[in-house]
Order: C-alpha cells, then structure tokens, then sequence
C-alpha cells in the first residue's frame, strides 16, 4: 500500500551512521552517487549493493523497509527498461517482424535499471539516517557561502526540509483516501486506463485541499513561533566534525577509488 513508501521517512536508531555529522553524510552520499552514475560494470553494481546492504544491517534498517523507496520508481525503471530493450540497435536475439531484441538492448536496460534502484537505496539510506532538524541544518551550513553573494540558504533549506517531511504524511493522506473512496464502492484496479484514471480524480481533488490547508497551518503555527528567517537565529546543536565522521569519509574515498579501479583498470563487464 501506500503507507508503505519510506520515502521521507527517519528510521530510529543509535548506529553509528545515524550519530555521523549530517554535513558528512550530504557530501558522501553526493560522492557515491556521482561515482555509481560513471561506472557502468555489474561488479562495481554488486559491490556498491554490498556496501549499501552492509550499511543497513549496521543501521538495524529492514531490508524490505528499505525498499519501500523503491516502489515509487518501478513504473518509471520498467518503462525506461522497455524502451531501451526495443530501440537499442546491436547483435538480434529475438525479432518480431519491425521489433527487434538486442542484447546490448538487455544490457542497457539490465544497467540502467539496476543503477537506478541503487541510486534510490543510496539516497533513503542517508533519509532514514537523518532527522529532518539535523537534514536542514547540514544543507545550511554546507551551502552558507553562497549567502555572500544574495542567496537565501536558510529559506531554500527549510523548503526542502519541509517538502521531504511532508512526503510521509501526504502518503499517508492518500491512503486514508484510497480506503474511504474503496469503502464506497470505488474501484481502482479493474477497468481500462480512462476509467482508472477518472476514478482517481474524487483523490486528487481531496488531496489538494488537504496540502493547502496543512501548508496555512504550518504558516500560521511558525508565524505565532516568531519564525522570521535565518538571520539571528541560535541553534541547541551546534555541528561538530568527530573522528568517527573522518574515518566514515576514508572508508568512502578508499571504496570510491577501488571502485573506479574494478570499472576503469582491472575488470570492466
């Protein structure tokens, strides 16, 4: 079901990753990712999956938990994988008349998919680490030097922060939806694409309501806080680099260059 997303969701825990610096888990979660989308070899795919595998049983983080990002996307991968196995020209294995099935096709599609789902594991493992406090107040201060030059840092990481911590609850909003309009008769799985689609529509209306008022509440209630921006304001944490946070980082520069070694130098696949 819907409620089952954890996109946006913080998994308590007292690992070590939940306790690293924030700031720290930004940068390197940016690092590997940049890292994954260069290589393209299933090795260096098996070993970026062992290490996020490893990283959630130190976390104590359900695989299947862990998983629930995924869902959001799978629509999108096995598109994207459809397209590339029918429009990629190489070597045929299967043709049907002006279609044809290629294995470099496969092998696109097999890579990009993969690549994909290990970016979203990636990206909610450091989500379920972070509380959105500790989320926010890592991108302010790792993009504070561009309030030298006029940009709103406090503001855009607030927006953000919000935004994610919304995800949760408006997954949630939706389901409650599904679950009355199901109660009622409505049937959301059978029928052709038109008809499903005009079902959703007694959801969508519902929703927006819903995100509007929630959204004034949040106003209101920061409004009667005295919230007025960045400028003055105190923090009860401040953030502090520890060793544990630079062996963290050594840990992932070692794994990203042996993973550039294992693409690039000794076993391209």
């Amino acid at each position: 079901m819907i409620k089952d997303i954890t996109l946006g969701q913080y998994f308590p825990g007292d690992s070590l990753l939940h306790r690293a610096d924030p700031r720290v888990k930004i940068v390197l979660t940016l690092m590997l990712m940049t890292i994954l989308l260069m290589v393209s070899s299933y090795a260096s795919f098996f070993m970026f999956a062992g290490l996020i595998f490893i990283a959630m049983l130190t976390c104590k983080i359900p695989l299947a938990y862990a998983l629930g990002g995924v869902r959001p996307i799978m629509p999108i991968a096995i598109f994207t994988a459809v397209i590339n196995i029918f429009m990629t020209e190489g070597n045929i294995l299967l043709g049907f008349k002006f279609i044809n099935i290629t294995y470099e096709g496969l092998d696109t599609a097999a890579k990009m998919t993969i690549r994909l789902i290990l970016l979203i594991l990636g990206t909610s493992l450091m989500l379920l680490t972070t509380t959105p406090l500790s989320l926010t107040d890592g991108m302010e201060r790792l993009f504070s030097p561009l309030g030298c030059i006029g940009v709103p840092v406090h503001e855009l990481a607030m927006m953000i922060n919000i935004a994610i911590r919304f995800i949760p609850t408006l997954l949630g909003e939706t389901d409650k939806i599904m679950k009355a309009q199901m109660s009622r008769g409505v049937d959301f799985r059978d029928g052709n694409i038109l008809r499903r689609s005009k079902n959703f529509i007694p959801i969508l209306v519902p929703l927006f309501v819903g995100s509007i008022k929630r959204a004034d509440e949040l106003a209101t209630a920061m409004e009667a806080r005295c919230y007025r921006g960045g400028r003055g304001r105190t923090r009860m944490r401040q953030l502090k680099l520890s060793i544990a946070d630079l062996q963290i980082t050594l840990f992932v520069i070692i794994f990203n260059l042996l993973l550039i070694y294992v693409q690039y130098i000794r076993m391209p696949v």
